[in-house]
Parts: C-alpha cells; sequence; structure tokens
C-alpha cells in the first residue's frame, strides 16, 4: 500500500513540474542563500582486523547488520558562477553500528555496539548542469571534520572523537511554485583510523574481559551513507 502512495505521489510530482511552466526561475541567480536537510543514513566500518592469537584464540571481525540512522542539518550556499557553488552544510547524523566478532575456533559470534552521533561540517563544491524546466541535476563532493559527541567511554570498543573525511554525492533539484526540493544521495569516506588503542584510554573504564574486542581490531575507518531531502 506504502509503496503505491509513494509511486503515485512521485508520479503526480513529475506532472505538476511538467505542466507549471518554469518554477522559481530567478532563484538559482541568488548570490547567497540558506535551506535546511532531513535524512536516513547507514554507517558501516572499513575494519582491518590484527588476526593475532588473544588468549589462543584469533577473532574475526566485520559489520554484523547495517541499521538505519536519522540526519538532520543547515545548509548555506554561495554562488560562484551559472553552473558552481560553494556549500556548507552543518550536520548532525544519529545511529549506530553493530560489530560481529567470530571465534575461529569455536564459530561462536559475539556482538558489540557502537552508538554514534556524528556533528559533521563538510565544506562543499557543487556542479549542476543545464536546467531543463524544473529539473536540475547536479554533483557535489568536498572534504569535512566528524566530531563524534556520544562516545560512552565503558563501551569494549571505543571510537576517537575527530576524523576527517572526503564526501561526495549527486542529487537533483526540482523547482515548486514557492521553494526548490531536492533529493541527494552522498557517500563518506572517513580518511584516519578512529579506533582508540587501548594504551590511549583510561583502564578503568574497561574490563579484562572486554579487552580482547579492541585487541582483534588493527584499524577502523568511518564509513557513512546518507539520502537526503534539502529544502532551500
Amino acid at each position: 500500500m506504502m509503496k503505491k502512495i509513494l509511486i503515485s505521489l512521485l508520479i503526480l510530482t513529475a506532472i505538476n513540474l511538467n505542466i507549471t511552466g518554469q518554477n522559481l526561475f530567478k532563484a538559482d541567480y541568488k548570490t547567497l542563500h540558506f535551506g535546511f536537510m532531513l535524512g536516513l543514513n547507514a554507517m558501516d566500518f572499513g575494519i582491518t582486523p590484527t588476526l593475532d592469537p588473544i588468549n589462543r584464540v584469533i577473532y574475526e571481525a566485520d559489520i554484523d547488520r547495517i541499521t538505519p540512522g536519522f540526519s538532520v542539518g543547515v545548509i548555506g550556499n554561495l554562488r560562484l558562477s551559472d553552473y558552481f557553488a560553494l556549500r556548507l552544510i552543518p550536520s548532525m547524523h544519529f545511529g549506530q553500528r553493530d560489530l560481529v566478532y567470530v571465534n575461529r575456533s569455536s564459530k561462536t559470534p559475539e556482538n558489540q555496539t557502537i552508538k554514534s552521533n556524528l556533528l559533521t561540517v563538510p565544506l562543499y563544491l557543487k556542479y549542476a548542469s543545464v536546467r531543463i524546466k524544473n529539473y536540475r541535476p547536479y554533483l557535489i563532493g568536498g572534504v569535512g571534520m566528524a566530531f563524534d559527541l556520544g562516545r560512552e567511554r565503558d563501551n569494549p570498543v571505543l571510537l576517537r572523537p575527530m576524523d576527517a573525511f572526503f564526501d561526495f554525492g549527486v542529487g537533483c533539484t526540482l523547482y515548486f511554485q514557492y521553494f526548490r526540493f531536492s533529493p541527494e544521495i552522498k557517500f563518506s569516506m572517513g580518511l584516519t583510523n578512529v579506533l582508540t588503542p587501548l594504551e590511549d584510554r583510561p583502564q578503568d573504564f574497561i574490563s579484562d574481559d572486554n579487552k580482547r574486542f579492541t585487541q582483534a581490531l588493527s584499524r577502523l575507518t568511518s564509513r557513512l551513507v546518507t539520502l537526503t531531502f534539502n529544502f532551500e
């Protein structure tokens, strides 16, 4: 039922944009404008295990499943030319990553959940194609910093508070009578190792039994996929 409703709304939107003429025909010529975004995210890790014996046991680690999260942010857009713009989009991403550890000997899985409240501050360069009626596809890419505001110091796997990342994506601006609406998908790749080694964390926050979940990992890099809906 929901699928049929969504398809119907998409069809009605496409018909409306094609028959109403060109909406907001001067909007793209503003030097500076603002907006907001809402969306969904999926957090992931690039994992490099140590594969070293820990108490004569070797653990393999991987992401158990992808859990959807929620994203919200504000948009600042600076026009550079007819096709290029700079965009600053500070955003909050709420989500989690579920690690599964498998004992090579017994094949018994053990799970660890890492929750994150990420504040990201990316600067993008946006390239938009020629506008066709009320549609304008675009490419976007940039770099930024991420700050983990939801770290739990007693978690068996503790992430570092900061990370740098590279971001790229695609989207399409739809021009309505009073606003621009842009569905957009972006892929973010972390550039640093966000795993906090045992020697860098207070020992009174982690039990001896839980140390193996960090010892089994050599490197963790953040990955984030976001599907956002921009209103400008």
